[in-house]
């Protein structure tokens, strides 16, 4: 590897790694705290946000692909046509909450069809997710904007309002969970609440920012064109259901299979899960920064560096994975034990199921880390349609019937249930290798010539 681009990967990549982990640690926060309300309230909120965030993903997996946009732009030095595209994805967020509040009143019924939830369960978790879908929208926006800025390259900005949101989230949480400074205990609706208020104040600094950086450009809201917002559709739409498809099947995992062998062990899945989005967060960010120096060098026509810091972010993120993965088999117990709060047998079955799947899920880190470092630069280059198909094909004709008839139907318990995700991400990164090393994407055009729009 060549010591200076790795260290350019690396300048890029910190900010979006800790911007990542914050975010994480959200969840892993909410996760501590409500595993103080036993298990059913853990089940609940662990359960929820990954809900929340199946619903949620469709639209921030579209303007995922702004860093795109404005990455390539920005690699032929338009700054102005890249700042087109931040609008476009707030357009994206506003949608987003609208359609959201039309939603919101069948919520409760939509879960109570789609699960096999125990009956104190589902209404933690209608009412979790009812608050926490509220803030929605500001979740896209945030979104839409900090891959704005990424494309720029200018990552620091969004870490730093990422943190701010952390400790904000942290503090909302506190005050909102267990009744401090006077206010009324609201449990597991505190957390949904603190959380969707972090995020309404995230991004709230952020769209004040990109005001604030329009006039300092001359121009806060350019001339928008209605045929690039439906080219950014047009390829953010495969990349938001690559997303949204991956995790119905995720969710539909966890909804039907896993939640069929009781709340102890969902619990335990959940929250190892939880903890896994942690160790995955870093890596995603340096994937992210990957992704951006693809997006830049094809905006500079330098096709031929981008197999190179494909590699490159390949090694990187694998090394990282691999940490991880020793760690999760040298202390699966002391790792899970941080969520066990009461002793006896209930909490001595959940933390041996929880340390069980801690361990399990070591196997999967090196799969995961290449399927996203493939995955991410191919939507850089505008190959969105084919990872759709990929995990179309691989996670609803495989994956779900296959963890469906061997953990449902012959009840093969969690082991087998967690070696079905290790299948799948293993294939994945198979085939989108197999599709990088073709060269489809050099061939791929996103950006339209300005000219040829219609505003």
């Amino acid at each position: 590897m060549n010591a200076v681009d790795t260290r350019s990967l690396l300048r890029l990549a910190w900010p979006i790694v800790v911007s990542r982990s914050s975010q994480a640690v959200i969840g892993l926060c909410d996760a501590l705290m409500v595993a103080r309300l036993g298990e059913t309230a853990l089940a609940a909120s662990t359960t929820g946000a990954l809900n929340t965030l199946v619903l949620l993903i469709l639209p921030m997996g579209i303007c995922f692909i702004v860093s795109s946009f404005s990455s390539q732009l920005y690699g032929r030095g338009d700054p102005v046509g890249a700042r087109r595209y931040g609008f476009y994805g707030l357009a994206v967020a506003a949608v987003t909450q609208v359609v959201i509040l039309a939603m919101l009143p069948f919520l409760g019924a939509v879960l109570q069809r789609a699960g096999s939830f125990e009956p104190a369960v589902l209404t933690s978790l209608t009412a979790y997710m009812s608050f926490r879908l509220l803030g929605g929208g500001a979740v896209v926006g945030f979104e839409a904007l900090s891959n704005y800025y990424g494309g720029l390259g200018n990552t620091q900005l969004p870490m730093r309002v990422s943190l701010l949101m952390m400790v904000a989230n942290v503090g909302f949480n506190a005050v909102l969970i267990f009744g401090l400074l006077g206010m009324p205990a609201l449990g597991i609706t505190g957390a949904a609440v603190g959380s969707a208020m972090s995020a309404v104040l995230g991004f709230g600094i952020m769209l004040g920012l990109f005001v604030r950086d329009g006039r300092r450009l001359g121009t806060v809201v350019p001339t928008l064109y209605a045929t690039e917002l439906r080219r950014m559709v047009r390829f953010g739409l495969p990349a938001g259901f690559n997303w949204f498809f991956e995790f119905m099947a995720f969710i539909l995992f966890v909804n039907v299979i896993v939640a069929d062998l009781g709340t102890t062990t969902l619990a335990a899945f959940m929250t190892a899960m939880e903890l896994n989005s942690v160790s995955f967060m870093p890596a995603f960010g340096l994937t992210s920064a990957g992704a951006i120096l693809v997006g830049q060098r094809i905006g500079a026509k330098d096709l031929d560096a981008v197999p190179g810091v494909v590699r490159r972010t390949f090694a990187v993120t694998g090394v990282w994975m691999t940490i991880v993965s020793v760690v999760y088999l040298a202390l699966p117990r002391t790792i899970f034990s941080l969520f066990v709060s009461e002793r006896g047998p209930g909490a001595d079955e959940l933390l041996a199921t929880g340390a069980f799947v801690v361990m399990c899920s070591a196997s999967w880190q090196l799969c995961d880390a290449a399927a996203t470092t493939l995955a991410e630069a191919l939507r850089a280059a505008g190959d969105t349609d084919f990872t759709l198909i990929a995990r179309l094909a691989i996670g609803w004709l495989l994956f779900v019937p296959g963890s469906y008839v061997t953990v449902r139907v012959l009840d093969m318990g969690i082991g087998v249930a967690v070696a079905w995700l290790v299948i799948y991400l293993g294939l994945l990164a198979v085939v989108l290798f197999i599709r990088f090393r073709t060269g489809v994407w050099r061939r791929i055009e996103l950006i339209d010539p300005v000219q040829d729009a219609v505003p």
